[in-house]
């Protein structure tokens, strides 16, 4: 299986763009987390050649426009994510989450289904095996606290992605996340 890797800059620091022949992304995540990325890539997709390419217009049109402020932009993009069963379920719920809004982990299982209190450790789990940030929203699922944790980009993302999509006040810091590039 042939996929190809491009790299673009962001607000969060660079991200790492896997996409098919069809041009459907089968993973996007920070580049501080590459090694993150091909673990995932090796267990979903066994072998397979990972050639370095141009991150697809209108995927990268999409992008920047999200991260202009069109919360909308990543909408209609196309995810080919592999995963079990229950992954896939998760994810999915995940895409009816509209921007600047949240729910908590045994709120997400509630919605699936589920009525073991429990469940919500699963709901994490496959959160945390989510191969495409931000285009898939798990930084909306928060604590039932409120309380920001366990995303696998970090606290600093997650609370960054809420604020810019008015989920959550924003910080009284002028300064960015200090976050590495490409």
């Amino acid at each position: 299986m042939k996929l190809y890797l491009g790299k673009m800059p962001s607000p969060l620091g660079g991200l790492l763009l896997v996409t098919d022949d069809s041009g459907r992304i089968n993973a996007l995540d920070y580049a501080d987390h590459r090694a993150r990325l091909r673990r995932g890539l090796r267990e979903h997709h066994g072998a397979h050649e990972l050639i370095d390419a141009a991150v697809p217009a209108a995927v990268a049109t999409a992008l920047g426009n999200y991260f202009g402020g069109d919360l909308t932009a990543l909408d209609d993009l196309v995810t080919a994510a592999a995963g079990s069963d229950l992954q896939r379920r998760v994810w999915r719920a995940l895409g009816r989450i509209p921007a600047g809004r949240t729910t908590s982990y045994g709120g997400l299982a509630r919605t699936l289904g589920f009525e073991d209190p429990r469940a919500a450790i699963d709901v994490g789990a496959a959160l945390n095996a989510n191969p495409v940030a931000i285009v898939v929203p798990c930084h909306r699922v928060i604590a039932s606290d409120g309380g920001l944790k366990g995303y696998a980009g970090g606290v600093r993302r997650k609370r960054w992605l809420l604020e810019h999509e008015g989920a959550l006040p924003k910080a009284d810091s002028v300064e960015g996340p200090r976050l590495p590039g490409v």
